[in-house]
């Protein structure tokens, strides 16, 4: 068999081990976030901020900053939960590579300092959210919106990383929301930013 052809089937071979590892913790994700109505919230939260800054009518304005308060308490509550039962995963499932690209038995292979452990990400996430959702940083509604969508799409980045890789949720980011995840990382709370980079890096 010559060279080519072992490149050939070792390219198939890794393609296959990507995509049955991926599988394997959308699955696992995906178990976790079934009892909860994490997603549609998190949808409805940042649809309905940019409904709101749209809004002209002040009595409007009022009624739809009231319900989305409201399913940012539900929202808190929920991941605050999510981070409870994720906390009992064992923890060879719960580590993450730090690599920008996937890597086959990246698990076993890499030294502590090169994975993070996803349950303290999701803690920090529902932290961060619980914060932010009870104004502690004290900030007036748009501020508080626009901080809330960051602390959403950075958790939204975690999962998309745990799944697959920090370069695959990055691009997903920009894609479906046109922004980076330099600028999200910026746009957090100070709080959750100095926990995240310490566990994860830049």
């Amino acid at each position: 068999m010559d060279f080519l052809a072992l490149v050939a089937l070792a390219a198939i071979g890794l393609h296959f081990l990507r995509r049955r590892d991926q599988h394997a913790r959308i699955a696992l994700l995906g178990s976790r976030l079934a009892p909860y109505r994490i997603e549609p919230q998190m949808e409805t939260l940042l649809d309905g901020y940019l409904r709101w800054l749209d809004e002209a009518d002040v009595d409007r304005r009022r009624q739809i900053w009231q319900t989305l308060s409201a399913t940012e308490q539900s929202l808190a509550e929920q991941l605050r939960r999510f981070a409870a039962d994720v906390a009992g995963l064992e923890a060879p499932l719960a580590q993450v590579s730090k690599l920008p690209m996937w890597l086959p038995w990246a698990q076993p292979l890499l030294s502590g300092r090169l994975l993070f452990d996803v349950r303290r990400a999701f803690a920090i996430h529902a932290e961060g959210v619980a914060a932010v959702a009870a104004n502690e940083p004290g900030l007036d509604d748009k501020a508080r919106a626009y901080m809330m969508s960051a602390e959403l799409l950075l958790l939204q980045h975690t999962c998309h990383w745990f799944c697959r890789s920090k370069t695959v949720a990055g691009a997903r980011l920009l894609a479906r929301h046109g922004t980076s995840y330099t600028q999200v990382l910026a746009s957090v709370s100070p709080r959750t930013r100095d926990a995240y980079v310490a566990l994860t890096g830049r």
